[in-house]
Order: structure tokens, then sequence, then C-alpha cells
């Protein structure tokens, strides 16, 4: 049987032979997905930079087209890969930490839960507006590495949404409308949670956030205080918003403690107590302050006295719309160490400091600050100018009352290097020039809007002194520096040149 070559051979489908296929893995079917790690890392890093751009930028927005033309495309365009699946949470942490902005990990929380998760543990300071969030622990499980939280805006019943909004230095919260009904204050005592409900939210907030070192409440009991200083015990900073004098008890367990403001009475917002009493369990628990602000407290020299005894380590205080009674100057001669002392938004410094033998003097003190204070008590600025003779710096700022008379006591100061005044209306040249020519190691020199200081009446003796100060700033009457700016322009004269433009 011969074989010819030229005629192929006939297929039979039924004399086929089909070979045997492997079965088809998981591996084949993702095959063509995988990602190398260090493609994933750059396609990563391009996604965060597009998403940064597209929350800086445009305000250009897309059409209704082009809405509709992508929803209802027939060929849909496919998701485009995760790939910051492919990165571990270290990696990613490792990346969100770079971010130097902390308002990019709240819009990088909005992405997805993973990443919502992983930017919370970055968030180290909020201020809470909702008490429901902190009472039902999502607050802890939200942001488990909180080391700074302020809840006393939750801690206050007042709607949310409402368009009046209270701002202070020390307080910020929305009104209702009708918040003038309540004696006389924007926050009423109906307004404020009480002490039983603040307690709950301490306890959830202690038992998950134990690495807190900077807190801010309100209305908190001896027994919320307590048990926050079991639990936080590095702890070193606190600011306590309407707090009486027997809540002031629990504040003994802080041992790290180190700064603390307490707030008794803020003017218009809020009224609450707090007497030599509070101030003498303050100074007894307290021994390792370093800073201190009582805003708004009650007091005399007793409770001056027991902070300066007991506290020997602090070094700045700082008090503000105080309500002390007569003679509490002389307390302060108790703090041994202080460097620095604060005097803000006083009506009255000292009615009657006593006599002066009885005043003392704090020895270690080189600054003093008076800001906004009404400086009409004669016998009361020399009395704190006596007992802060040694200081090396003086700052005066928007104080009424300060004319020649008043700060010709500051002649005491025999060490001062440094003078700032600002907002002083009635002080005058001869006034300014009488103190500081006593002063002889005087070296920096501050005098910004004095109305009544005025450059043509400066001496040859004080032009002297400006060329041997090592910091000058010398903007006393700014009617007189703006007419010198426009000298010669014919700007400012009767039928000279107008500044409107035609």
């Amino acid at each position: 049987m011969s074989y010819s070559p030229d005629k192929s051979p006939v297929f039979d489908p039924s004399k086929a032979v089909v070979k045997n296929k492997r079965r088809g893995s998981w591996s084949d079917h993702f095959s063509g997905d995988r990602v190398e790690p260090n493609e994933a890392l750059k396609h990563f890093m391009l996604k965060m930079r597009l998403q940064s751009i597209s929350n800086s930028g445009s305000t250009t927005p897309h059409s209704g087209s082009e809405a509709e033309s992508d929803s209802f495309s027939p060929n849909p365009v496919p998701d485009s890969p995760d790939y910051s699946s492919s990165l571990s949470d270290e990696l990613l942490l490792r990346v969100f930490s770079t971010i130097p902005e902390a308002k990019q990990h709240i819009s990088n929380s909005l992405v997805c839960k993973r990443w919502s998760l992983l930017c919370g543990k970055l968030i180290q300071s909020i201020r809470l507006l909702e008490w429901e969030f902190l009472e039902s622990g999502r607050l802890s499980f939200r942001f488990p590495n909180l080391i700074d939280i302020n809840i006393v805006p939750a801690s206050i019943n007042f709607e949310r949404n409402s368009s009046i909004l209270l701002s202070t230095k020390l307080f910020e919260v929305h009104l209702n409308p009708d918040v003038l009904e309540s004696d006389g204050f924007f926050v009423g005592k109906d307004e404020i949670l009480d002490s039983k409900t603040i307690v709950r939210g301490v306890r959830v907030l202690a038992e998950g956030c134990r690495n807190l070192r900077k807190i801010a409440l309100m209305n908190v009991s001896e027994e919320g205080l307590s048990f926050l200083a079991d639990e936080c015990e590095l702890l070193q900073e606190m600011e306590l918003h309407y707090c009486g004098d027997m809540a002031l008890r629990g504040i003994s367990k802080f041992r790290n403690l180190q700064i603390l403001k307490l707030i008794g009475r803020l003017n218009g917002v809020y009224d609450s107590v707090v007497s030599d009493i509070g101030m003498t369990m303050l100074a007894q628990g307290c021994r390792r302050l370093v800073k201190l602000e009582l805003v708004g407290c009650e007091g005399s020299y007793d409770g001056i006295k027991a902070i300066g005894m007991c506290c020997q380590m602090l070094e700045e205080l700082t008090i503000c719309s105080h309500r002390m009674e007569v003679g509490w100057l002389s307390g302060l001669s108790y703090c041994g160490n202080l460097k620095t002392l604060r005097i803000e938004s006083c009506k009255c410094i000292d009615e009657n400091p006593g006599p002066d033998e009885y005043l003392g003097s704090c020895t270690m003190l080189e600054e003093l600050h008076l800001r906004r204070c009404q400086m009409r008590g004669k016998e009361g600025v020399r009395a704190l100018f006596l007992i802060c003779r040694s200081i090396r710096k003086l700052v005066v700022e928007d104080c009424w009352g300060l004319d020649n008379s008043m700060f010709a006591a500051a002649t005491v100061f025999r060490s001062i290097r440094s003078l700032s005044l600002e907002d002083c209306s009635l002080l005058t040249t001869e006034g300014l020039e009488s103190v500081v020519l006593f002063w002889k190691d005087l070296d920096r020199l501050k005098v910004i809007s004095c109305n009544n200081i005025k450059d043509s009446e400066i001496t040859p003796e004080l032009s002297t002194l400006f060329t041997v100060l090592k910091e000058l700033k010398w903007r006393p009457d700014s009617k007189s520096l703006l007419s010198a700016s426009l000298e010669g322009t014919g700007i400012g004269q009767k039928g000279g040149r107008s500044l409107r433009r035609k």
C-alpha cells in the first residue's frame, strides 16, 4: 500500500484525541492582577498626590451630560484596582504619618473603613461636640491614641446648628435664642450636663484613652477626677470649667500634673465659686505644679499663701478677672521660685494691700505682665511694683488709668532690662522719660500706640538712650507716623490730592 504526499489526510472528529488539561486554580484567575510591591507603592503615592490635588483644586463642576454618559454607558469603564490593599497597615501608617497637615487625615479617613481606622490612630487632639459619641465608646475606638481632648463643648445642651455663636479666649459654644433668660448668664445651670453624666463619660474616656496628656473638663466631680487620675497616670495638663471647691478634693491624686487652668467664673457666661477652701485643696494636692492660671476665682491672702508654700516648683502664675479680698497681694511673697507673674482683665489690683513692711517680695521673679487691667488704685499698683521689684522685664498692654503718677512707681525696679508699653494713652513723653532714664541697665524698649507720647517732645537725653539700646521699637503715635509718611505728597491737606480713583 503506497502513500501519496500530495493528498492530505481527512480530519475525522470522532477519531480526534483530546489531551487532558490541568484544572484551573485560583492563582490562574488572579495572575493577571498580581501587583509587585514596588509598583503598588508607586501607584499608591500617585493616588495620594491626585487626591491632594483634587481636594485643593478645581472649582469646575462636572456637566450633567458627562455624568449621564458615564452612568448609562453600555461598556462602563471598570474601576481601577486598589493598589493600597497590597500594602500592610504598618506601611500605610508610615506613609500617612509623613503628611504635615492634621486636617488631611480627616479627608483620608473618608476613603474607606480601613483608612478611617488607620488615620484615627494618627489623630492625637480633638474637640468633642457630641456627648453620645463619647459615652457610646466610639470615641476611644475611633481615636485610640488621643493625648489631648476638650470635652467642654459637648458638656452643654445647646443646639449645634444654632446661628448664634459665643466665642471667647477660653470658651466657644452655640447659643439658643432664649439664652438671655437664664439669670443673666449665657450658660445657665440647666444647660450644663449634671455631674453624674459627666462622671460616666469620664470613665469611658479614661478606660479607652489611658495615654492622655491634656484634658479640658466641665462640671466634673471629685469621683470623676479620682477615676481619671487612677487610669491616666501620664496626665500633665488640665483645664477645669465650672468647678467648685469640693470637686478639687480629687485633684490630689494626679501625681504628674504640672499645668492647671482653674476657671471659677467666666464673666457673662457662667458662674461657680472657687474660694480659699478650693485653693488650699489644690495647693496640698498638686505640689508639682509648674504653671497655674486662676480665672474668676474668689479668695484672699490665705489661698495665695497656701499655693506659694505648698507648690514650691511653681514658676508661672496667671491671675485673671479675680474677685479676691483686700490684702491678697502680700501672699505672693510666699511664691519663692516664681519667675513670671501675669495679671489680666482685673478691675482692681488690690484696694487695700496693707503696710509696706508686710508685703514682702518675690526675689526670683523675672517678668511682670499687666494686660487689660484697670490701674486706678494707686496704692495697689505701688504695692504690686514693690513686691515685684526684682523683675527684669515689664510688659503693660491696654491698661486703663496708667498715667504719669502711676508709672512713676516703676522707679522701684532697679534691675529691669526690657520695657514694653502698648495702648497706654494717658502716659506722656515726660512721664516715660522720667522713669526710663532712671533705669541704668535698660537695653530693650517697645512703645506702641501711646498717643500722648510725641516724637516732637523727645529730649536729647532720651535720644542718647535710644542710641545705646540693643532693641528699639518706637511707634507711639499712629497719627504722627502717618503724617510723617505722607509728608510732601500733598495727601491729607486741604485742596491737595485725594486717594479716590477717578
